[in-house]
């Protein structure tokens, strides 16, 4: 059986070791020291709400999903920022994926947040077809833009 929880520093080991993983699939290089850090830092100055799936049998993270949040001038309200979504490979299409944007939903609703945001390639067809199927609607009507620092 899977739970989803709202992670704790008391679980950083584990999630460091899924957020490596999650950062090797967007060709990343292995960290989990530099993981180890950046999450530490998140929870420990309350700068990200992070859920994970836990598989009971094993008390494994087999998932999470990170939100930061944002605000809208034009709402006044806050807004999450849906920015990290990943399900170990062995445990996808077992719905943990709409489990994770079920909480996030959920975290929007209690702290009176206008919506929730996200984006994904386009050539992400896992992901195109999962954000639309969880209520996502696709912005057509506004461009993407990124200023890029490095």
């Amino acid at each position: 059986m899977i739970i989803v929880q709202k992670a704790t520093i008391k679980k950083l080991e584990d999630l460091a070791q899924i957020f490596d993983l999650y950062r090797i699939f967007y060709k990343k290089e292995s960290d989990i020291e530099g993981a180890t850090q950046f999450l530490k830092e998140r929870l420990e100055n309350n700068e990200s709400v992070i859920y994970v799936a836990i598989y009971e049998e094993n008390e494994q993270i087999v998932g999470f999903v990170q939100l930061y949040p944002l605000f809208s001038s034009t709402r006044m309200q806050k807004l999450w920022l849906l920015n990290d979504l990943y399900v170990m490979k062995e445990y996808r299409n077992g719905g943990i994926s709409k489990m994770l944007i079920e909480a996030s939903k959920n975290l929007c609703i209690e702290t009176n947040a206008c919506g929730l945001m996200l984006e994904t390639a386009k050539d992400n067809i896992i992901g195109n077809q999962l954000y639309p199927a969880t209520d996502f609607v696709l912005d057509t009507e506004h461009n993407f833009y990124f200023w890029d620092n490095s």
